[in-house]
This record gives structure tokens, sequence and C-alpha cells, in this order.
């Protein structure tokens, strides 16, 4: 599970990159009307809520679902690690759950032409994360001869969701800002400061056990002398 890390890594750097990114490079929601001044409040309304949905289901429940997983591998209490397995469950299946309700109103409600980033990623998005939970949900027992090729498609899977779903967040919040005029800089400071505490929490705990052993000494294993011990071990020599 190492080879998660530079997944999580390429996280942040994107989410760095994207918050620098000017407006026009974004592309827009294209909602049923072009114009600010016409879009009414129901329309604006439903914007925000398709907004909220995706936030929550991939730029959080999505990250987090899978810090837990990887705090799971440490874990040697079968109780505590069945919590968590049920604890990552969940939190997948909500976003999916919310990823799916953002969908249907964006389809139902929005002018989707599908010539613009921010829906051609949402839809890949939509596909991804219903295979990805199919995939989790025919998983193999633990040492069957398809585990490794299971893990292998579902580690890429879920990478690809959230370095999306992360991606379209950002698209989100820019086209959102075209449509309506509104800043969206302290979304977009708010949004970048959570997944960055994500990462960071992801590379920590990864090494937290590493951490505490630095002071122990393990077992039979010899303990080096510093250069205070050394002058202390030749001074006790007759």
């Amino acid at each position: 599970m190492q080879v998660l890390q530079k997944p999580v890594s390429s996280i942040f750097c994107a989410s760095i990159i994207m918050f620098l990114l000017p407006p026009s490079l974004s592309s827009s929601l294209q909602p049923e009307q072009s114009n600010t001044q016409k879009m009414s409040p129901k329309l604006l309304s439903q914007i925000t809520v398709h907004a909220f949905l995706l936030w929550v289901s991939m730029g959080f429940l999505m990250p987090v679902g899978i810090l837990i997983i990887r705090m799971s591998n440490r874990e040697e209490c079968g109780r505590r690690l069945r919590i968590m397995y049920y604890a990552h469950a969940i939190s997948q299946t909500l976003a999916l759950l919310l990823a799916t309700a953002g969908a249907v109103l964006s389809i139902k409600n929005f002018n989707n032409t599908f010539n613009n980033h921010h829906q051609k990623i949402g839809v890949a998005l939509y596909g991804i994360i219903w295979l990805q939970a199919l995939i989790g949900i025919l998983r193999p027992q633990r040492g069957s001869k398809g585990r490794s090729v299971w893990f292998f498609a579902h580690w890429v899977l879920g990478t690809a969701v959230s370095l999306l779903g992360i991606l379209n967040i950002y698209t989100g919040l820019q086209a959102y800002h075209q449509k309506t005029s509104r800043s969206i800089r302290l979304w977009t400071i708010i949004f970048t400061t959570e997944i960055s505490f994500i990462v960071f929490f992801y590379l920590l705990q990864d090494k937290w056990v590493y951490m505490q052993k630095q002071g122990v000494i393990l077992g039979n294993e010899p303990r080096r002398p510093h250069g205070h011990d050394k002058e202390v071990s030749q001074q006790d020599k007759p």
C-alpha cells in the first residue's frame, strides 16, 4: 500500500496548481441561461446544491475513506480493523450516492452540451465511480488467485476517482464564478486547506509509528554509542 503515497502527493500538487490557475482556463457549467442577469434564483440554488453534493462526496468523503483504509493497514486489533473497514465502505457508499444525486440534478436542470472540461470530466467521473463500486462489491477472498489483479484495479480506479473528483471541484468553482460573477476565492482557499490537511495527515500517519520507534531500543538490537557515551567508556577503561 506504500504506492498510494504517490497518488496522494499528486492530489496535493493538483490542488495547488488548480488554485493558482486563472479563471479563464476553466470551463463553465453551461446552465440553461447563459446570461447572468437572466439566471433565476431557482437555478442559482440548484447550482449551489449541485456544488455542495459534489464537494461533500468527491472532496471530503472519498479522500477520508482512502485515509481510513490506509490507517487500517497498521491496525492489529480485529475489532478496530472491522470498524475501519465498515467506515471505509460507508464513506465510499455515501460518496457514491451523493455524487449520483448531483449528477441527476445537473442532467435535469442544466444545459448539458458537454463542450467544456467540467462536464466532460464529470461524465467520466460518474462512470468510473460506479465501476469502482462494482469492483469493491466483487472483492475476492484474501489469498485467492485474482486478489492481486483486483487490488491493482481497485487502487487504479480509486486513484482516478480521487484525482478527477478534486480536479473537477476546482473547475466547478471557476465555472460558478464565470456564471454568477461572484467571488470564489474564499471557497477555493477553504477547499485547498481541507485537501492539504488530509494529505498532510495521510503522510503523517504513515510515518507516525516510525517516528515513535526512534526513541525506543527494540529487542536485542545493539545500541550505537554516541559522542558522550564514547568519552564515558574511555574514562572507565583502566
